[in-house]
């Protein structure tokens, strides 16, 4: 005799599927999309909420750190400000509580077609939503299940978009929960600068899982920036799934600052020979925050070139997370992929953790990875300070020369410049 035995399931579980049930016939789209959401739903509810007995949740126990689920966000309603990035002149694409609201944006570029989501799902194109790497995790399926709005940027084959596009996630109003879904296709030859970016209050325990679908075709060249700048009580997954045809040129970098629970989820496959890619990030967190930086990288064709390079500072009781893994399929060769992590600790409470993973099936590839964590080197903060430089000063230069080296990833040099600001901003608050 065998019995199915099933975790009980949280409150937050439990909330989750009285919301979905209740919502389910007011959810936006049809048809297909909704055969989409219910078959998302009924993956999450036969396994819940991601915990650490999952070895890629395993620092992030999403049933111990959300204790309950937030109701759906109501719409945004009247016209309201897009917080940019100091300095930078984008086009902005706001999508506020989950959906996408005109009157926010300016978003007027003869490069780009614009589409709202749902009206994007109900045409008839070859694109299928959902079918993007990363598609089978936990919070891609409840994102799926959820979805409330997005939209679905397409930029034409050759085009050069001169001003960066800022796809703006704002949350306004009570705490709740919000589900956003973007697409965007990078058509052959065309040029892109896109900008992540995720702001909401302070003092507001809202929930954010979102989901941006990034394809890049044939000898294009993408560069993705996300900025985490939530409030100080928000929880946040975002996920970003990306397929790279052949001899595209792809940067992607991760900043994050804001959030008291922040998960940032890569998954990218290269579907195609002669991609160049680098993929980094910087985290500055404090307090208790909890960020998380994992990504999985799928070399599916042969003659690809992957960076993966990310650096984190963490003071107070923070804990900061790095879990990437290279994937190089058997018919990939000539694969040339390096991956590393490095930590600076300010204070003893605070924690990191670094799983670098290499997956090899091909036997001709140069592949390898490194992780580091410590403390500010003693030697270079006594020379500072031994040239009548202030122990904070000389802390606040060292810590910037360490942040700095990631974000001169960064390409676009107004981009990088607000970054590196911001990092000050940030260096400025510990006093």
């Amino acid at each position: 005799m065998s019995a199915d035995v099933r975790a009980m399931k949280t409150p937050a579980e439990q909330a989750l599927s009285s919301a979905f049930a209740a919502a389910r016939g007011k959810l936006p789209g049809k048809g297909a999309v909704t055969a989409l959401r219910d078959d998302a739903f009924r993956r999450f509810d036969a396994s819940g909420l991601p915990h650490r007995r999952i070895e890629e949740w395993k620092y992030t126990d999403l049933r111990a750190l959300m204790r309950e689920a937030k109701p759906l966000a109501e719409p945004a309603g009247s016209k309201g400000v897009v917080p940019g990035l100091s300095g930078v002149s984008a086009t902005q694409i706001a999508i506020v509580n989950g959906r996408y609201e005109p009157g926010w944006s300016n978003a007027a570029d003869p490069g780009i077609v614009l589409t709202e989501l749902f009206a994007f799902a109900g045409e008839d194109t070859n694109y299928r939503l959902g079918n993007v790497p990363g598609k089978d995790d936990i919070a891609v399926s409840l994102n799926t299940a959820f979805m409330t709005g997005g939209v679905a940027i397409r930029v034409k084959k050759d085009a050069r978009i001169s001003k960066p596009i800022q796809l703006a996630h704002i949350f306004s109003g009570p705490a709740a929960a919000t589900y956003p879904r973007c697409v965007v296709i990078v058509e052959k030859g065309a040029q892109l600068t896109l900008i992540e970016s995720f702001d909401g209050p302070s003092g507001a325990d809202y929930q954010v899982n979102s989901v941006l679908e990034l394809v890049i075709g044939e000898g294009a060249q993408v560069d993705h920036i996300k900025v985490g700048r939530d409030g100080d009580a928000a929880l946040r997954v975002s996920t970003l799934g990306v397929t790279v045809d052949a001899k595209a040129n792809y940067r992607d970098f991760v900043f994050t600052t804001g959030g008291a629970v922040v998960r940032n989820q890569t998954f990218v496959r290269f579907a195609r020979e002669g991609t160049d890619a680098s993929i980094s990030g910087a985290t500055l967190i404090k307090g208790r925050q909890h960020v998380d930086n994992t990504l999985v990288i799928e070399h599916a064709a042969g003659h690809c070139t992957s960076r993966e390079r990310f650096r984190s500072v963490l003071d107070g009781e923070s804990r900061g997370i790095f879990q990437g893994k290279i994937v190089v399929e058997p018919h990939a060769q000539k694969t040339d992929a390096k991956m590393a992590s490095h930590a600076l600790l300010l204070s003893d409470e605070a924690e990191a953790d670094n799983k670098p993973e290499l997956e090899i099936f091909a036997d001709d590839v140069q592949c390898g990875h490194g992780a580091t964590a410590g403390a500010l080197d003693s030697s270079l903060k006594f020379y500072l300070m031994s040239r009548g430089i202030p122990e904070n000063e000389a802390e606040a230069l060292l810590i910037q020369a360490f942040v700095g080296d990631a974000i001169e990833e960064v390409a676009n040099e107004g981009i990088r410049e607000a970054l590196m600001q911001a990092a000050i901003n940030w260096l400025n608050t510990r006093g």
